[in-house]
């Protein structure tokens, strides 16, 4: 299982990874392909912020419910080359990353310390 701290710094780094990928991997064409990812990443980080665990800057949203809009948007990401028809232009960054954040989200433990003071 992936405490709760982990999963936070888990989603800084995907966020920010997602916000970059279209220029590190050669898909920033400006098309769904780009903004998807982009749209996701600022809304990992800005969820993130606003999350009741460790990382968070503001405790609003419940881990329960921070963890299934990550399920939701790991599906979305992964199935949107196929979804959105640009999987001739890429597909495996929008594919792993999707499936990891799915992946993240259900092996993380839902019992998360509202504080995160140690």
């Amino acid at each position: 299982m992936i405490d709760t701290r982990t999963h936070g710094i888990i989603d800084y780094v995907t966020g920010a990874l997602l916000l970059v990928a279209p220029y590190l991997f050669g898909f920033a064409t400006g098309g769904v392909e780009q903004w998807l990812p982009q749209l996701l990443g600022v809304a990992i980080i800005g969820m993130s912020l606003v999350t009741r665990y460790e990382l968070s800057v503001a405790k609003l949203i419940p881990l329960k419910a921070h963890l299934a809009v990550d399920i939701a948007g790991g599906v979305l990401l992964a199935v949107s080359p196929w979804l959105f028809g640009f999987a001739g232009i890429i597909w495996w960054p929008h594919l792993l990353v999707g499936l990891l954040e799915i992946a993240v989200a259900l092996m993380t433990r839902r019992d998360a310390p509202v504080t995160g003071r140690h």
